[in-house]
């Protein structure tokens, strides 16, 4: 667990304990920030509930880091789960969630995560290098912590898109199964994107509409415009998938049509080939000379027309067959 206090009187600390935490709590005039990481050492569970007095179903929710992003109203206090993410292209594309619960009151802000977070980080290097930014109050500080949540967002997109592009270039010269597996990666890494950003649309938006006491008139409007720019993600999302879904499609006409050439060169062979293997086993039955075998009728002139009437009809029939079961 750590800390970070500015009080009423503009004094930064750092670190509190269980009590000091406690009388920071009843100064409605400073902001306390919270981050639990996760560590087992810490009673985490003990913490939200006897020092702040969350609502034991919004603890359960907070500890079990197994939610899509949401948002709860418990009065007092505002219970939020945002999703970061982290993305991994080797050996294929995946975009892995990295979750982070948050309570917002008055004058507190807890997170809670489990893995992580450079977005949490990043905010909270620049609330402790100047503490002037904690003077905005506990609603500008999540607005400031989902913003850097959502410009992680570009930066993966962008690396996406230009796997897609890569991808588009080589399915015409390099066609493989290894190619296959990466498109595959990328359409699963865009449903998690898309699965991420669309809950989180929704939540952006009831901070931004003023359902919820604790966020101000004044600060709405910064939630406003993170929703709209998780819109444009999600557009950029949903052209993503279809340009994945025609590089697909091309790699697939392209194996097909490498297959269709191959099949073609072998057809050549087989019909270059085929009178000669006619002629070579047409003259090699031994029609024409006795041979020293139990049944010499073989070589009788009866026998000759019968095989040669057998090897005529036996294409026809086929033909015939083959025909009546084709439809029309």
């Amino acid at each position: 667990m750590r800390s970070l206090y500015r009080a009423g009187d503009g004094t930064l600390h750092h670190d509190l304990n269980i009590a000091e935490l406690g009388a920071a709590l009843k100064d409605m005039g400073g902001l306390l920030w919270v981050d639990l990481n996760g560590d087992q050492a810490t009673d985490e569970r003990a913490i939200l509930r006897d020092t702040f007095g969350f609502h034991p179903l919004a603890i359960e929710d907070a500890l079990e880091e197994s939610h899509v992003p949401k948002i709860d109203d418990w009065e007092s206090n505002v219970y939020l789960v945002l999703h970061a993410v982290r993305f991994e292209q080797d050996p294929v594309a995946r975009v892995i969630p990295l979750e982070v619960d948050v309570f917002v009151g008055e004058n507190f802000l807890v997170t809670h995560h489990c893995d992580p977070v450079p977005a949490l980080e990043l905010v909270w290097a620049n609330k402790q290098r100047e503490g002037r930014l904690l003077t905005r109050g506990s609603t500008y500080l999540l607005y400031r912590l989902c913003d850097e949540v959502i410009a992680e967002y570009m930066p993966v997109v962008d690396a996406m898109d230009d796997g897609i592009d890569r991808l588009e270039d080589e399915v015409f010269d390099h066609p493989s199964p290894r190619m296959l597996e990466h498109i595959f990666g990328l359409k699963r890494s865009l449903l998690e994107m898309r699965r991420i950003i669309m809950p989180q649309r929704e939540v952006m938006n009831k901070l931004g509409r003023g359902d919820f006491d604790q966020i101000g008139s004044d600060q709405r409007v910064y939630f406003r415009d993170l929703y709209d720019q998780l819109v444009r993600l999600h557009d950029i999302v949903d052209s993503m998938r279809d340009l994945v879904s025609g590089t697909l499609d091309t790699y697939l006409s392209v194996v097909n049509n490498r297959l269709n050439e191959t099949m073609r060169t072998l057809t050549w062979i087989t019909t270059l080939f085929m009178p000669l293997s006619f002629v070579a086993s047409f003259f090699g039955m031994n029609f024409f000379a006795p041979q020293p075998l139990i049944f010499d009728a073989w070589t009788t002139r009866f026998a000759f027309v019968l095989t040669m009437a057998a090897m005529v009809m036996m294409p026809i029939v086929m033909f015939m067959w083959l025909r009546k079961r084709t439809p029309e």
